[in-house]
């Protein structure tokens, strides 16, 4: 093939790419109607158009694609198929069409269930209905309702229990205690240390219900059905005595790794138990003028008592639980085939780097966050491109830092910690941008 006629193959699979990229799906169709051989084509990183489709979430690119033939097996040069790519990106709907094509490709190292980064302490099992937090009459019977589910806090470690029903394990699942009124009722308004949290509805029984209602808008006695949460928080001598009781149950104990071992859904309603509580453990008086406060909708605001304060005038400037924003980021060597190992936690990406890594960063994304209650911060996950690789540590910062190949971190995302070196745990957003990194082409 002549070199003019090796260009002009070569940017007609550039435009099938393109097409697919931006998700146009007439041009493919008549591009490929024309060069149907073109269709699993490979660009010098080696992907394909069905790459191509996948990484943008274009489903009826994907649909097309499959149904002209193209070989979904493909791997590009950094080792990925179409259904590796739509797993990493979130793309479930295009996951599943692609797993369930005979002969799906799947890794060791991604679960099942696609994600689109639903990180640890995330998810929940409840809908929070911050509607519901100034109806004073609404919280107040929803106390006393046989059906609500309070779960219990001492020094802001959750009550839970073992549940020997874990499932491809001998060992025993740790899970939230879940009491009913009847079991906290001495404890509410016992102490000056006691304080009770509005939480939510159980989201999948306001679905259920929902569904039974055929989707029309709760009418109150239905909304009565509804299962509330509340957390409660009591102090050390309650707590004590409340163990006495219920000897199955204890106090988790410290929070990392202990919250760790929590199911995903119940880590999420700890989460935003915990970070409410210490607000309320750490903030006591009033912000404005050192006052006493009272705690007003269903937990999630302070207004002081004194009739004087300026807070109180005008526009209320009320107390509000606070969130801390906290950076964390993954550092890509300027090859894209290696990352920076390491643990930076500041609030300037770039600045934190160069300081604790001595590695210069330029662009910066962000990825994803999480909600870390320990007690109250707002994990910011982001990739970071380095400008430069010579690493220089600061030992009072972190202990330690290398660039690591992709081949090697898969290695150990397949393998298991069996190395030289350590990832973080699957809990981690840490964990998660590294897997993100791995999902992407080194190209990109």
């Amino acid at each position: 093939m002549a070199d003019s006629e090796k260009n002009l193959h070569k940017d007609i699979i550039s435009q099938l790419h393109n097409f697919a990229a931006v998700g146009d799906a007439d041009k493919i169709k008549a591009l490929l109607s024309h060069s149907p051989s073109l269709i699993n084509a490979a660009a010098d990183n080696g992907w394909t158009a069905l790459m191509y489709g996948a990484r943008n979430g274009h489903l009826e690119v994907v649909q097309i694609l499959l149904e002209k033939g193209c070989d979904r097996s493909i791997i590009n040069k950094s080792r990925q198929t179409a259904l590796d790519i739509a797993k990493f990106w979130g793309y479930k709907h295009i996951a599943d069409l692609l797993a369930n094509v005979k002969g799906g490709h799947m890794p060791n190292f991604l679960s099942n269930e696609v994600k689109k980064y639903e990180n640890y302490f995330g998810l929940t099992l409840l809908d929070r209905r911050s509607d519901k937090r100034t109806d004073s009459r609404w919280l107040s019977k929803k106390q006393s309702h046989p059906t609500t589910v309070y779960i219990l806090f001492s020094n802001l470690s959750p009550l839970v229990t073992l549940d020997g029903r874990k499932e491809s394990s001998q060992e025993p699942q740790v899970k939230l205690c879940r009491l009913y009124h009847k079991d906290v009722e001495q404890y509410m308004n016992q102490t000056e240390e006691g304080t009770l949290i509005f939480l939510g509805i159980e989201l999948q029984f306001q679905i259920d219900l929902l569904a039974a209602c055929n989707g029309r808008v709760l009418q109150e006695d239905e909304e009565d059905e509804l299962v509330a949460w509340f957390a409660l928080s009591i102090d050390s001598a309650s707590a004590e005595k409340f163990k006495q009781k219920h000897e199955n149950c204890y106090f988790l104990h410290p929070p990392t790794p202990a919250l760790l071992q929590l199911p995903e859904k119940e880590a999420g309603v700890v989460a935003q138990a915990r970070s409410v509580l210490a607000w309320h453990s750490r903030y006591r008086f009033c912000p404005t003028c050192g006052s006493a406060t009272k705690i007003e909708e269903g937990g999630y605001k302070k207004t002081c008592l004194k009739e004087d304060c300026p807070s109180l005038q005008g526009v209320h400037n009320t107390s509000y639980p606070r969130v801390d924003p906290v950076v964390i980021m993954q550092v890509i060597h300027p090859d894209g085939n290696h990352c920076l190992l390491g643990e930076t936690i500041e609030d300037a990406v770039r600045r934190e780097v160069e300081e604790e890594a001595g590695v210069k960063v330029g662009h910066v994304q962000y990825v994803s966050c999480q909600p870390w209650p320990m007690p109250s911060s707002l994990m910011i996950g982001c990739l970071a491109v380095a400008m430069s690789t010579e690493i220089k540590v600061d030992k009072n910062e972190i202990e330690e830092a290398h660039w690591f190949s992709r081949e090697e971190v898969v290695e150990v995302l397949i393998k298991g910690n069996q190395h030289s070196f350590f990832l973080p745990p699957s809990q981690a957003i840490a964990h998660q941008l590294i897997k993100h990194w791995i999902g992407m082409n080194a190209n990109l």
